[in-house]
């Protein structure tokens, strides 16, 4: 069964990881998130949960503005092939969040390691990192350095890519649905 936002937060503390979460309504895409966040400081992120040809899974962490080449990305994350989203399904039961709410935070429930955490680099650049924490009605900021060691403590260990760089030409959907998020 997957962890509640409750049992998350308790994980954090048992780590002795520093965290400040906000409660707001849901939010399902970046504009959202800009809206009805007011002012939180640090990188606010933008999640995508893609699967290459082979079925390898990969859960991307960026900074909401990153633009991500979908047809090259495979190539910079060790991907076979072209990445397509993963379903809504496929989500619930590797990550054990629904759409809209997909989060780093959503390795803890990937007990089977199955997804590879990829952060951007540009996100590992700044101090303070703004996630969803499990669910699309909260978010949590917490130190980078904090976020990495939740990760590896739930046996994932991050891989940190640059994902874009400045002025690239990217081909990235305008809407977001079930396989990614504001947060």
């Amino acid at each position: 069964m997957p962890l509640s936002p409750q049992d998350l937060f308790q994980a954090l503390d048992r780590l002795g990881i520093a965290y400040e979460t906000q409660h707001h309504p849901a939010v399902f895409t970046v504009e959202e998130s800009k809206r009805l966040r007011g002012v939180l400081p640090g990188a606010h992120v933008k999640n995508l949960f893609i699967k290459d040809k082979k079925g390898r899974l990969f859960l991307i962490s960026a900074v909401e503005d990153t633009r991500i080449d979908l047809k090259r990305v495979h190539e910079l994350i060790g991907g076979s092939g072209r990445v397509t989203f993963g379903s809504a399904d496929l989500l619930r039961e590797v990550l054990g969040v629904e759409p809209g709410s997909v989060t780093p935070f959503a390795a803890v429930n990937d007990t089977q390691g199955r997804v590879t955490v990829i952060l951007d680099a540009r996100l590992m650049e700044h101090e303070r990192i703004n996630v969803h924490p499990l669910v699309n009605t909260m978010t949590t900021g917490l130190h980078r350095d904090a976020l990495l060691a939740f990760l590896r403590s739930t046996g994932h260990e991050p891989v940190v890519v640059a994902l874009a760089s400045a002025g690239a030409e990217t081909t990235e959907p305008e809407s977001t649905g079930p396989e990614s998020t504001g947060h």
